[in-house]
């Protein structure tokens, strides 16, 4: 079977119309192909269009893979998620053509690599005091971006999801916001009264004449068009490195570190796990549970409870020298059963 017939199934049929996937999707997955096939070409020393899906093996497959990293430096997580694109191609061939199942077995079967879990930079209360304390509202923009960096520390939505919000998602009588996340999915937010006010005055008196195209957009940028997703991570960018040291800088995302701090102030709260997902827009419970060992308000008072401990009752506890002599007990056993 030709490869480029299936490409063009692939994109233009499979991914729109049978799964329902998003523009940026299928962007995403454009762009893995477009790696991939020159690479197909030269492994096998053919032409593009001269490669079948017969040529996609498990070696080309794990080659590439592996070229990606060496080459291109590329992370185990970038190697993963070029690897569920194929894998994705595989299982429309085995709905197409079952004749040729096995092998798309074969590239299902490939296994993802284990990659290190990053750590979830997030920011503390006091450092977001600071970054809202940088904006500058005397600024044309500025009243924009404070508005901008409410939502996001309120809401923990995505730069994409900033992006995409349109007038009609806002409901300001009963203080929702709706939110158009992966997978064509919306969700309802409901937000603080703060970011409420503060959404509602920048659209009755901040907001830039927009275009014609984009009237129904929330946020504008200086040419009247929507603000883009790198836009608003410029924006947050420049404000986290007036207020934060450089070293805080380099371990966090700008944008994401409004969406984790979103979502450890909600465990700190006390918000049920299920609340934190939805308000995430998580698809998996499993992307929500890691911030589950992020309380770190509470470990820091554990541990100050522990310090103070530590320093003020240790030498005055008539237990101490009873627990620290166990060992040199004749019997273990009978001490055991003493106690």
């Amino acid at each position: 079977m030709r490869l480029t017939s299936c490409i063009i199934k692939f994109f233009d049929q499979y991914l729109p119309q049978i799964k329902g996937c998003s523009p940026n999707t299928i962007k995403s997955y454009r762009d893995t192909f477009s790696l991939f096939l020159p690479f197909a070409a030269r492994y096998h020393r053919i032409k593009t269009g001269s490669l079948e899906f017969e040529h996609l093996t498990t070696d080309l497959i794990l080659s590439f893979l592996n070229q990606l990293e060496s080459d291109r430096s590329n992370t185990a997580k970038t190697r993963n998620q070029r690897l569920g694109v194929l894998k994705s191609f595989a299982k429309m061939i085995r709905f197409i053509s079952p004749e040729l199942q096995k092998q798309a077995d074969a590239i299902l079967a490939i296994p993802q690599k284990r990659s290190q879990r990053k750590l979830i930079g997030f920011l503390y209360p006091q450092e977001i005091n600071k970054i809202f304390t940088a904006v500058k509202l005397e600024k044309k923009d500025g009243f924009r971006n404070y508005t901008l960096l409410h939502l996001l520390y309120d809401t923990g939505a995505r730069a994409t999801e900033i992006a995409t919000l349109q007038l009609d998602y806002f409901d300001y009588e009963n203080k929702i916001l709706a939110v158009l996340g992966k997978g064509n999915r919306y969700r309802q937010i409901e937000l603080l009264p703060k970011t409420t006010e503060l959404v509602h005055q920048y659209i009755a008196e901040y907001r830039s004449r927009p275009s014609p195209v984009f009237k129904k957009s929330l946020f504008i940028n200086q040419r009247g068009s929507a603000l883009t997703r790198h836009g608003i991570n410029r924006i947050c960018k420049r404000c986290l490195e007036q207020a934060l040291p450089s070293k805080r800088l380099s371990l966090m995302h700008p944008v994401h570190s409004f969406r984790h701090s979103c979502a450890v102030r909600m465990v700190s709260e006390g918000k049920p796990l299920s609340e934190i997902k939805n308000r995430l827009g998580h698809a998996n419970v499993q992307s929500t549970m890691v911030y589950l060992q992020l309380d770190l308000n509470q470990k820091r008072q554990i541990q100050e409870d522990f310090i103070h401990f530590t320093r003020q009752q240790l030498k005055s506890d008539p237990k101490i020298d009873e627990l620290i002599q166990w060992e040199n007990k004749q019997n273990v056993l009978e001490w055991l059963d003493s106690l």
